[in-house]
């Protein structure tokens, strides 16, 4: 089993053959450019729906300004600058970033988790960038789970820095970028469960006072990151009570609402999820790193063990996501950036087995990548549905998507008067429709509303007054694929 060095002597020895090394840039630099062709992709759903919260993104009459949505205030805040910067093109970039630096940051955990092995570092790299730009993860979009990859990595390169060369300021370091990862995606606390399981290992192995100052300081740089962000939150009017319901209270009766009264299209995603993680050939990775029979090395705690907590509670996370979308595989990425060191470490055997496994994942993801770049040389309906709401629209007026897909009204450049955007908060916090129907029947009328079908009915949704008040209001103005753009009347 592969474990942690401690003598700072066996970490330095590949140092200057690593400085010089063309490999991991070269590998960063590929995990650019197959990833490039997204910056030409339409927003998805959630892409368009956060830029539309972080535009407007002040004081207001919900929880970020007139919007609502169960995100952490750290996330928004990427978005913002994303606006700041221009919007899809700025977010994408922003996306390329975080790709890159999450390449950079797994080659440095190789080297640190295998310390002296050459092939570390390079082999560590290749796994993060295959996995951060394959398609059958999401990564095709820039949501929550990419944007936390990097905190997430960075808290994992403190935490084992901090093993090696004993110093507070790396825990402290490790508290701050655990943080910061669940600030971007509340479930993406891996970062606090490694520090949680070093620190078990620490008292169970005579060093209590590296283990006192590892929960000191961990806890600090956590609470600090923590204040800064709600402080920041609080100037633009989100409180930290509306943030609790919404981050944490919220996911838990969502996750009731799901179990209770999903469609079948629950549970097929949760299907082609998990097709879609054995057809990337991660499994491999994981199989590898995590199976007996590696040789052990005296020091530090073995990574083996770090690899299967940090992958176990990735896994809790997926499952509890509840809807299953393809990008909460990214959320796996530590984990197999974790269980590709202890690979990096092991027989040369199993390290051919690996890289025979992300030649097979780097295919797939270049052949996914392609048929993205096909797919998207046709229209999709939404896209054609903001293009007809921009051409059409007047000075001031305003939409509402019946239910979901944000991403419509941000191309259109339109804003909303009802406060919920995605479909889940409204089957949870407006199930009745009663603010739904309060909104369209009132002063401030949306003046666009888009239905994706006949009607307003889909499940968890009673939908048999708000239907009679919209069919009195509204007028059908075009059908677009499966839309239906009404105007006021």
């Amino acid at each position: 089993m592969t474990s942690l060095l401690t003598h700072p002597a066996a970490s330095s020895v590949p140092s200057t053959h690593l400085r010089r090394s063309w490999a991991v840039p070269a590998i960063a630099l590929a995990a650019a450019l197959v990833w490039l062709p997204n910056l030409a992709r339409p927003l998805s759903s959630d892409e368009g729906g956060f830029l539309l919260v972080a535009s407007q993104w002040s004081p207001g009459t919900s929880l970020y300004g007139d919007y609502w949505v169960d995100r952490p205030p750290l996330l928004i805040g990427i978005f913002q600058l994303a606006d700041l910067g221009g919007g899809l093109l700025a977010l994408r970039i922003i996306g390329l970033l975080a790709v890159v630096a999450s390449v950079l940051l797994a080659a440095r955990i190789g080297r640190l988790a295998a310390p002296g092995v050459r092939r570390a570092p390079v082999l560590v790299a290749a796994t993060a960038a295959v996995f951060m730009t394959t398609p059958l993860f999401g990564a095709s979009e820039v949501d929550g789970e990419l944007l936390a990859v990097p905190f997430v990595l960075a808290s994992v390169l403190c935490t084992l820095q901090a093993l090696q060369r004993p110093n507070r300021w790396w825990w402290a370091g490790a508290g701050v970028a655990a943080m910061a990862a669940v600030l971007v995606k509340q479930s993406m606390a891996d970062g606090f469960v490694l520090a949680a399981v070093v620190v078990v290992w620490l008292s169970t192995h005579r060093r209590g006072r590296d283990a006192v100052d590892a929960i000191a300081y961990v806890g600090l740089g956590a609470v600090v990151c923590l204040g800064v962000v709600l402080v920041w939150a609080a100037t633009h009017g989100t409180g930290p009570i509306g943030l609790w319901q919404a981050v944490i209270t919220f996911r838990a009766q969502a996750a009731a609402v799901i179990s209770g009264e999903a469609n079948s299209a629950t549970p097929g995603r949760a299907l082609t999820l998990s097709t879609s993680f054995l057809a990337s050939g991660a499994i491999v990775i994981v199989l590898l790193g995590l199976l007996p029979g590696l040789s052990r090395r005296a020091g530090g705690p073995d990574v083996r063990l770090l690899a299967a907590a940090v992958l176990g509670w990735e896994v809790v996370g997926i499952a509890f996501g509840g809807s299953y979308w393809l990008h909460y595989l990214l959320g796996l990425v530590p984990g197999l950036v974790l269980a590709a060191s202890v690979v990096a470490g092991s027989s040369a055997a199993r390290v051919r087995w690996a890289a025979a496994s992300l030649v097979y994942a780097t295919t797939a993801a270049v052949v996914a990548t392609v048929g993205l770049v096909v797919h998207d040389t046709d229209v999709p309906s939404d896209v054609a549905v903001a293009r007809y709401l921009a051409d059409h629209k007047a000075a001031g007026d305003s939409g509402v998507v019946g239910f979901g897909n944000p991403a419509i009204l941000e191309a259109a450049g339109l804003g909303s008067p009802y406060p919920q955007l995605w479909s889940l908060p409204v089957r949870v916090l407006d199930p009745g429709l009663a603010e739904f129907t309060h909104v369209i029947g009132g002063p401030d009328a949306p003046t666009w509303a888009v239905v994706n079908g006949a009607s307003l009915a889909t499940w968890g949704v009673d939908t048999s007054r708000a239907q009679a008040v919209f069919d009195r209001e509204y007028h059908l103005d075009d059908v677009i694929g499966d839309y239906r753009v009404y105007h006021l009347r």
